[in-house]
């Protein structure tokens, strides 16, 4: 992760901002997948306003040891490379049993077809993926962290 060009791209963001406006100077740095053509893709969905939620395990947060999301966040996200491509901030922020997952809340994650059946196969593979990894697996009534966002920045190129 490049953090002088991140920060410079915060900086950016800021510097777009009007004077009235007042922002937390924390922000996240972050990456949607757990490969880098993931983050791509992801990404791109973010940036072309089709993806404005994601969601995660809590088990992962607690492994890392990080403070939930809270509403009025901002995360810079990156893509494959780790090069910034927007910043998002946090508008609503609840913790959800995988099988509470909804239809509109599957859509709004924007993945796949957009369709509950694709979300809940996806998101399946995806923590069969990464909770082994800390010595989790998944099950249906796994609580995440389910996160709605809106794209505040994105600099035309």
């Amino acid at each position: 992760m490049n953090k002088p060009s991140i920060e410079h791209y915060w900086r950016q963001y800021l510097e777009a901002l009007t004077s009235s406006e007042q922002i937390n100077p924390n922000y996240l740095v972050e990456q949607f997948g757990d490969t880098p053509e993931l983050a791509n893709e992801l990404g791109q969905l973010v940036v072309d306003g089709v993806k404005t939620a994601t969601c995660c395990a809590l088990w992962e947060w607690q492994a890392e040891h990080s403070a939930l999301p809270e509403v009025g966040l901002h995360t810079v996200v990156l893509d494959g490379n780790q090069t910034p491509i927007c910043i998002i901030k946090t508008t609503a922020v609840e913790v959800k049993v995988f099988s509470e997952i909804d239809e509109p809340m599957a859509f709004a994650e924007g993945e796949g077809d957009r369709t509950l059946a694709s979300w809940q196969r996806d998101h399946w593979q995806y923590f069969s993926r990464v909770l082994p990894k800390i010595g989790k697996e998944p099950s249906l009534d796994m609580l995440l962290i389910y996160e709605r966002f809106q794209m505040v920045y994105q600099p035309q190129a």
